[in-house]
């Protein structure tokens, strides 16, 4: 993806380097199967993630030492952190457009990069929680470390692109907060079984991805040959199936809340290919 030279968002913190005096990090206790399905490009509802959070935190959260003090950051580092800027100003652009056509207005959200752990309005979160999306404060959540797990542990493809897809698909959910779709999940998952609430759950995610195509449909001009085969092979390394199965778990399907590889990638596909939202009824 073409990035250098263009406009960066003003709605992103980078808070790496920084002190961590006094806050509180979420022990190791979070690595692991159950907090990758919950979280992995999760975070859609303030209603689950945030009760969920405060557990693990209150399970296994210790304090800083105070004092610690902050570090620079590297050139690469300030790279990066320029490059998802200019991602994050590409989705206000697109979807301030999209909504205007539609006869609404957009509100931006906001994104924070940090390392190792976050206070966020929906609780306290560490880098093993994977990028989400808090609909309490309207903010995308990224420790960019992340990345690199995503392409060692879950088999990605490197590429740029990757990152942009992830981004995407946390303000996909942050559209799904300004439509009201999250609220009517919420509701819904309350009163329903498990096993629906993990249907819903699905749906909302593979929305998700529908929006993160829509997105990249609109962004083409800027997008590499390979660009879109990177955002694949994202898609397709965070699949339930493909998790559970790195994992040497049971694949089994009543427990996915994100969707199938497969599935993950035909969603992002129809988004990019149609440009059109009213296509993405991932609930049907």
């Amino acid at each position: 993806m073409k990035w250098q030279g263009r406009r960066q968002s003003n709605n992103v913190t980078d808070s790496r380097g920084k002190s961590s005096a006094g806050k509180t990090a979420i022990g190791g206790a979070l690595l692991g199967i159950v907090i990758t399905l919950l979280y992995i490009f999760g975070g859609d509802s303030g209603a689950k993630i945030a009760p969920v959070l405060e557990q693990v935190a209150q399970q296994t959260s210790v304090e800083m030492t105070p004092g610690q003090t902050g570090r620079e950051l590297s050139q690469k580092e300030i790279e990066m952190g320029q490059m998802v800027a200019v991602m994050f100003a590409d989705t206000e652009d697109v979807w301030h457009k999209i909504f205007e056509q539609n006869g609404i207005v957009y509100k931006e959200p906001k994104m924070e990069i940090f390392e190792k752990q976050v206070q966020t309005a929906c609780g306290s979160a560490s880098w093993q929680v994977g990028p989400f999306y808090c609909p309490a404060d309207q903010t995308v959540y990224m420790d960019l470390e992340f990345f690199e797990e995503l392409h060692t542990k879950f088999g990605a493809q490197r590429g740029n692109m990757a990152i942009a897809y992830v981004i995407a698909h946390e303000v996909g959910h942050h559209v799904q907060n300004l439509l009201g779709t999250n609220a009517k999940v919420s509701e819904l998952q309350a009163r329903a079984s498990k096993a629906r609430a993990n249907e819903l759950s699905v749906a909302q995610e593979l929305q998700a991805d529908f929006y993160a195509g829509v997105w990249a449909g609109y962004i083409q001009k800027y997008l590499e040959p390979s660009d879109i085969q990177v955002a694949l092979s994202a898609a397709s390394a965070v699949g339930d199936d493909a998790i559970q199965a790195k994992h040497n778990s049971e694949i089994n399907p009543e427990t996915f809340t994100h969707g199938t590889s497969k599935q993950r990638q035909e969603w992002f596909l129809k988004g990019y290919n149609t440009m059109d939202i009213k296509q993405g009824n991932t609930f049907d």
